[in-house]
């Protein structure tokens, strides 16, 4: 059977995405409402029309659930029907409203797990490309972004394949678990023609405690040497790409993100003492502090201590950072989650980080910064296993506009 003339259940691929491609149009046209903001302990929400996608370099939310997908548009205009269905859904998602009522002899119009009406300003959308939608099936070989590769496997990595790669990827962020949960099955209903799951990961964060920045599984502090997200000329200058990089025009104001599946052998790191743990990471587990220093945000002096005395020469801290002029622009804007799939087939506990981040150049900042943490202490107890590169679509500019229109249109 044509992947083009699939007419399973009486709907071909092309005509399903059409129609869903108009039904969301419909939806967000009629029912969409202004987000309202936020309340004093949530932050708001980053909006869906701009340059960038701006939730790429937003505060993490409480849940997410990433995705990555296989493309089964059968050619180029149709993967550009699928893109058109992915926007209108995001759109209408993150904006809120209620949906069109069907006729009577039809399913439901949404699943309902979230009420008659979609609260506005409680979801965030993220769309990458792999390097695979860049070979033969749509002829976009050409304009692949210039250093967008499939994920290498490192040394201390485990990879399988089958939690590996992909054609999207697709990110939800919300603060509540049916948010995203309702998001996802909206949009694997709508482009079930076009696209289907390879691999999917949930993930959660903590509430600082009992101050700064969240914790990860091991106990310590997930990102606290992050450039300033809110910092344009920083985000410019590490994250977005621009005009004159050498990148195909259509993908100025997109991003370089690297997922990593992180497995976390708790079991065994909590059998590890404390001082050593410390030293693992180069901070102290209660404060979040350097060695070196008393508060979460102080800076280290490595020049201060040249064997490694306070903060060990292969701690986490120093391999990631090294803090030298050299090294400032390898920085990379990290967006971890935690993660919990319950026990293995061993009856081992089965956690660790959903790791995210973006860059302007996976060489110049992830793939050297990687390179560095090769043999560091903590490869005793995390193994990763999955994830892949991804280039996050620049930003849909106004209603009229779509992911990937540039690429594809």
């Amino acid at each position: 059977m044509s992947p083009v003339d699939d007419n399973t259940g009486g709907v071909g691929r092309r005509r399903f995405l059409r129609g869903a491609a108009l039904a969301g149009a419909g939806l967000a046209a009629g029912g969409a409402a202004t987000p309202t903001g936020a309340s004093a302990d949530r932050p708001t929400i980053a909006p869906f029309h701009g340059t960038h996608q701006q939730s790429a370099i937003a505060a993490p939310r409480r849940v997410t659930v990433f995705t990555a997908l296989d493309v089964t548009a059968g050619n180029r205009s149709e993967l550009a029907d699928l893109m058109r269905v992915l926007t209108e859904r995001a759109r209408f998602l993150t904006s809120g409203g209620t949906p069109s009522p069907v006729g009577i002899t039809g399913p439901p119009a949404d699943s309902g797990i979230l009420g008659d009406r979609l609260p506005s300003g409680e979801l965030a959308v993220t769309v990458g490309a792999g390097a695979s939608l860049f070979d033969e099936r749509f002829g976009l070989g050409a304009h692949r972004p210039r250093r967008l590769t499939a994920m290498p496997s490192f040394p201390d990595d485990d990879l399988r394949s089958d939690w590996c790669h992909g054609d999207l990827s697709l990110q939800l962020h919300a603060d509540d678990s049916d948010t995203v949960l309702h998001a996802l099955r909206d949009i694997a209903r709508h482009t079930r023609g076009g696209m289907q799951v390879r691999w999917r990961l949930d993930g959660f964060t903590n509430p600082p405690r009992p101050s700064g920045t969240p914790r990860n599984l091991m106990g310590f502090k997930d990102g606290t040497a992050n450039p300033d997200a809110g910092d344009a000329r920083e985000m410019a200058r590490l994250v977005w790409v621009g005009k004159g990089t050498g990148e195909p025009d259509w993908a100025v104001g997109g991003s370089y993100q690297v997922v990593r599946l992180i497995r976390m052998l708790v079991e065994f790191w909590d059998r590890v003492s404390l001082s050593e743990q410390e030293r693992m990471f180069g901070r102290a587990r209660v404060s979040g502090a350097p060695l070196d220093g008393n508060t979460e945000h102080d800076v280290p002096h490595y020049a201060e201590d040249p064997k490694g005395d306070v903060i060990p020469l292969d701690s986490h801290i120093r391999r990631a950072n090294p803090r030298t002029a050299a090294t400032a622009d390898q920085r990379i804007l990290r967006c971890g989650y935690n993660y919990d799939r319950g026990m293995d087939a061993n009856g081992n506990l089965d956690m660790g980080l959903l790791f995210c981040c973006y860059q302007q150049d996976l060489a110049r900042q992830f793939e050297t910064v990687q390179k560095r943490l090769t043999g560091e202490p903590l490869t005793d107890y995390i193994k990763p296993f999955g994830g892949g590169y991804f280039f996050a679509l620049p930003g849909v500019r106004d209603k009229t506009d779509w992911y990937g229109r540039a690429l594809l249109a």
